[in-house]
């Protein structure tokens, strides 16, 4: 099983790659979020575990799932 570092990252390069097929920046995804720009870029470099709030509030703004990121 991966450490949760590794998945940390793993997540982030999700988040990263759905937010880029939506033409977001990180400032834009981040604000619409309710979050910091840096505490988001810290997310999506897998640095930072978002609280399950902050972890929807991104869903949502790209229109997914919690599956569509949290799958193996």
């Amino acid at each position: 099983m991966a450490d949760d570092k590794t998945l940390l990252v793993r997540y982030g390069k999700r988040l990263r790659k759905a937010r880029l097929e939506k033409g977001l920046t990180q400032l834009e995804l981040a604000h619409k979020a309710g979050v910091s720009v840096n505490h988001y870029a810290l997310i999506e470099r897998g640095e930072k575990n978002p609280s399950v709030t902050t972890f929807t509030s991104i869903i949502e703004v790209l229109g997914l799932k919690p599956n569509d990121i949290l799958q193996k």
